[in-house]
């Protein structure tokens, strides 16, 4: 991978804002595709596009950051955030309240309600503002211009000044600023109800929320930029229309973005801080171990620190739930990689990584998800990524368990190697990683020792047992014993059946 566009970074992270909303994916591509066709008709210049582009890219970026407080106060977030759209004023602050609590029993939401009153407002102020500050944040960490900075920190004012944090009014507001919001509502609008319904928003909250002038443009002319919505490719049209001067990342700048980005993620729950760049180094450590080209290294690294961006599609009240999840809230956990996938892989770039990321949960015996993959279908740098994400989750702590010692997951960790979970051989790497002392003797799935992992191998590669023999130097008689044991543990009677057992349980 030599280089990949910052746009095609930021369009991807926008696809998991989406879901986090609510929202169905290329909802922030299209209110970016709506904001450059205001922009082209007010004439802004090419460095001023530049900042609108990025704007609409990432004004709600930080709006997952205090997910975990939004479902303790409301059940499911993204249901709660989904409303955004919906009328405000009155009727919105008593849909708010009512959903103090959701998704538990009666006396349990009493409960919840009073503690609400008592210190969840206070939680609640300046929510808004906070997450504007942090797609500030992100922004500058990214290394966009600081117009891009000032513009996403002010995406929530208003024109009337009753925005948040409430410090600007009118045209203090950065233009783009106030084009990204009025592009964001507007979409909806016309996605939901067409060009009539963005039409009404636009003029019900001009002069109020939205800028007048933007609301003249739009009205004047809303076709040509309302009416081809549906008719594009809308990541290819976002791509192409980024403005002349191209961000491009490579090398540490890459890796830099990439890592801004697993942080700003792993935000959206306090039992996942710092989840990412933990898994990234320790995968590329044990991809070390194992002797792993430097670009494989690499490739797996910066795999490592987007396995994750799927979590924004699913609610905080299924990952900080302190029992155990039902069978629905498991189908939800189970998407998450499918869910990173579909973010990544409609960059060239990015699909490598989208290959390995969606592989990490899946394990040799079928028991993964989100395909139920086994032995030889699931790559050997996800088979790292997923030992690695393993071990890691295992010393995190989570809602419903304290972090495990060191000594306590890698004992798990082996026992899911000598299960035929995961391949023994990477297994071992981690841990080594990791910093454990691991023993030469290896625990090989049947009971089988090393020598007669040796010999399978030959055997799965259609090696007779006079050119096992050469090849270990060992006497045809010793090489046919060796088969004949490694039939009986493993229940097989045919190289063909060998050959699977070796292949499911990553022993190739």
């Amino acid at each position: 991978m030599a280089e990949v566009r910052l746009a095609e970074l930021v369009a991807a992270l926008s696809l998991g804002v989406d879901l986090g909303f609510g929202q169905p994916m290329e909802h922030v591509l299209r209110q970016c595709l709506i904001a450059l066709s205001l922009a082209d008709r007010i004439g802004l210049e090419e460095d001023e596009r530049s900042t609108v582009y990025y704007t609409a890219l990432l004004v709600n970026v930080g709006c997952h950051s205090d997910a975990h407080e939004q479902a303790k106060w409301f059940g499911d977030e993204i249901a709660l955030k989904s409303g955004k759209y919906d009328e405000r004023g009155v009727r919105a602050a008593l849909a708010l309240v009512g959903l103090v609590g959701s998704g538990n029993p009666p006396l349990h939401r009493v409960r919840v309600g009073l503690e609400f009153a008592v210190s969840g407002r206070h939680d609640l102020d300046g929510m808004i503002a906070r997450h504007a500050a942090l797609a500030r944040a992100l922004a500058e960490r990214l290394g966009l211009p600081v117009e891009v900075q000032k513009s996403v920190g002010s995406s929530y004012e208003q024109w009337d000044g009753k925005g948040w944090p409430g410090e600007l009014a009118g045209d203090q507001i950065p233009v783009a600023a106030r084009l990204s919001q009025f592009a964001e509502f507007v979409e909806v609008a016309h996605r939901v109800g067409g060009i009539d319904a963005a039409l009404a928003l636009a003029e019900r909250r001009a002069g109020s929320q939205f800028d007048p002038a933007l609301t003249e443009v739009l009205c004047a002319d809303p076709e040509p930029i309302l009416g081809e919505l549906d008719s594009s490719h809308t990541w290819s049209a976002v791509i192409e229309a980024e403005p002349a001067l191209r961000l491009t990342l490579s090398g540490d700048d890459f890796d830099r973005a990439l890592l801004a980005i697993a942080d700003f993620v792993d935000l959206k729950s306090p039992y996942t801080l710092g989840h990412a760049r933990a898994v990234a180094e320790l995968a590329a450590a044990a991809g070390q171990q194992l002797g792993l080209s430097e670009d494989e290294i690499n490739l797996l690294r910066r795999a490592g620190l987007v396995h994750d961006l799927g979590r924004l599609g699913v609610s905080n009240a299924i990952w900080d739930k302190p029992g155990p999840l039902g069978a629905g809230e498991w189908e939800r956990v189970r998407l998450h990689p499918y869910l990173t996938e579909r973010m990544l892989d409609q960059s060239a770039a990015l699909a490598p990584l989208a290959a390995i990321a969606v592989q990490h949960r899946e394990r040799l015996d079928g028991s993964g998800y989100p395909k139920g993959l086994s032995g030889g279908a699931i790559s050997r740098p996800a088979r790292i990524l997923g030992a690695a994400d393993a071990y890691r989750s295992m010393r995190e702590p989570r809602p419903f368990r304290p972090p495990l010692s060191g000594e306590e997951a890698a004992a798990e960790l082996q026992a899911d190697a000598r299960a035929g979970r995961l391949d023994a051989e990477v297994a071992a790497a981690v841990l080594a990683a990791a910093g454990h002392s691991v023993s030469s003797r290896r625990d090989w799935p049947a009971g089988l020792t090393t020598r007669e992992v040796d010999v399978l191998r030959l055997v799965a590669r259609g090696h007779s047992s006079k050119q096992i023999a050469a090849e270990l130097v060992i006497t045809p008689k010793t090489a046919r014993n060796h088969i004949e044991h490694i039939y009986t543990k493993i229940d097989a009677s045919s190289r063909v059946a060998a050959s699977l057992f070796a292949t499911e349980h990553g022993l190739l």
